[in-house]
């Protein structure tokens, strides 16, 4: 929306024979535009309210000669089920399938929530599921609604408050709280709650670029996602021995177990993510016959879902996450997984494209068959207290494993994060427990150097040994 301060008026012109003789007339930016009225009364009323806004510094729209103000009482007509419709229209073909299906969830958790006041739907998660799976999906519109869905939207198109109403602070905090709760009514993870949040943002946003509000209303509301603790809890991560004893369980199981033992071993000794592993290519690894190797990653295979993507295909290959599409991102391996992976390659093979890990027909593994391999192996590997323990229950704690033991083991916590394709904030905020040991090293040494110094300071050199304490 292009808004001007040049505006020029012309007193009101007579034009006999017409129906509605009598017109308005002004330029904004030199394009000029009219109004006519039958009744002079009318006439010279619209014009002094025109006049009135220009001469109180109001600026005019230049694409329909409107005063701003006009304009967003026009727009906030058009209702919060509407505005994000437009949004997934006009952003639907520059967004990967995944981002599509986030989209939609965290509109689908919002929307019910922006209805006018007293207003419930009698079936939610009919409502819930029509609003994700069709209404927030522009590829289902190219057919038509079930009957049940059909009459959830009906309900949604009535009862979806105008978008003006999002300017109230009490209608924004029920749509926040919304996006905190899980269609049960349970906290969702905060992670959760911000991603979603975010979404919402984005629509108000693009509600400012259009002219709905003069800014987003959400830079006024103080409010927090919900606490839920995001700290990687020590009970569940494997330390190196109870690794030894889960990998070579995997190895062990019959079918692809021996496949997946170097698949789960990429998890833990390079703490990779599993849509990086279910990507890695032989052209990514360098496997010397001793000492350390490396894995330049390049990328994940991420799950979209054949009704998100425009193929029909299920998987989408993204970049590294949160990086540019050409990034990389080194990770140095120990002698031992080089050894692994080797011993893989040459036992498996790769695919023709270069994969290392495929499942049957050498298409990608998928997450529910690696996840029920796993547990398997737990059953086998784990003693019953381990077990309750919830010891290393998802894959993904084989990720957590490998920082955690990184951080163990004395290495700089920036170059944790390097390795593990994280923000040094995100390390902090979920590794903190195991930080408490790599900062109680830190002291020691700081301690060690000041004895040091102190010892210097007094003449006395480090070399004399320890009987320097008693003179």
């Amino acid at each position: 929306m292009a808004l001007s301060y040049k505006v020029r008026f012309w007193e009101i012109r007579e034009r006999p024979g017409r129906r509605s003789r009598f017109q308005v007339r002004w330029t904004v930016s030199g394009r000029e535009w009219s109004e006519s009225f039958a009744a002079y009364a009318l006439a010279e009323s619209r014009h002094a309210k025109l006049l009135t806004a220009a001469r109180e510094g109001e600026p005019f729209d230049e694409a329909t000669g409107l005063p701003a103000s006009e304009l967003r009482a026009i727009k906030q007509r058009t209702t919060w089920y509407d505005l994000v419709h437009e949004y997934i229209d006009q952003r639907w073909e520059r967004t990967p399938g995944n981002t599509r299906r986030t989209l939609a969830d965290a509109f689908a958790t919002v929307t019910p929530a922006l209805v006018q006041p007293g207003k419930t739907f009698a079936e939610p998660r009919v409502l819930r599921r029509a609003l994700y799976s069709w209404a927030f999906n522009k590829n289902a519109w190219a057919r038509e609604p079930d009957e049940e869905w059909r009459s959830a939207l009906d309900w949604m198109r009535r009862n979806s408050l105008p978008v003006g109403a999002l300017a109230d602070a009490d209608v924004l905090r029920r749509a926040l709280d919304a996006l905190g709760r899980k269609l049960d009514g349970k906290v969702a993870s905060a992670k959760t709650a911000r991603r979603k949040r975010s979404a919402f943002s984005e629509v108000l946003n693009t509600a400012v670029e259009k002219g709905y509000f003069a800014q987003n209303p959400l830079h006024g509301i103080k409010w927090s996602p919900p606490q839920v603790n995001e700290e990687v809890d020590p009970a569940s991560v494997p330390n190196p021995a109870q690794i030894t004893r889960l990998l070579d369980a995997v190895a062990g199981l019959p079918g692809r177990g021996p496949h997946l033992v170097a698949f789960f071993g990429c998890m833990y000794f390079a703490a990779m993510r599993p849509a990086e592993v279910i990507h890695l290519r032989i052209e990514q690894c360098h496997l010397p016959k001793s000492g350390w190797g490396m894995l330049n990653l390049s990328g994940g295979v991420v799950t979209a879902g054949k009704e998100w993507t425009d193929d029909g295909s299920v998987y989408e290959v993204h970049s590294l996450k949160r990086r540019a599409a050409t990034a990389t991102r080194p990770v140095p391996i120990p002698p031992q997984f080089v050894r692994m992976l080797t011993a893989h390659i040459e036992r498996f093979g790769v695919e023709p494209d270069g994969r290392l890990f495929r499942n049957r027909e050498g298409n990608y593994v998928e997450a529910s068959a690696y996840g029920l391999t796993w547990a398997r192996a737990r059953k086998h590997a784990l003693t019953r207290m381990e077990l309750d323990s919830g010891l290393a229950k998802r894959p993904y704690d084989l990720r957590h494993a490998g920082i955690s033991f990184w951080l163990y083991s004395g290495v700089d916590p920036a170059e944790c994060a390097r390795r593990a394709g994280q923000s040094i904030e995100v390390l902090f905020r979920f590794y903190a427990k195991f930080l408490d040991g790599v900062r109680e090293q830190a002291n020691r040494l700081i301690e060690q150097s000041m004895e040091e110094w102190d010892r210097v300071s007094r003449g006395v050199t480090p070399s004399a040994g320890p009987d320097l304490d008693r003179k």
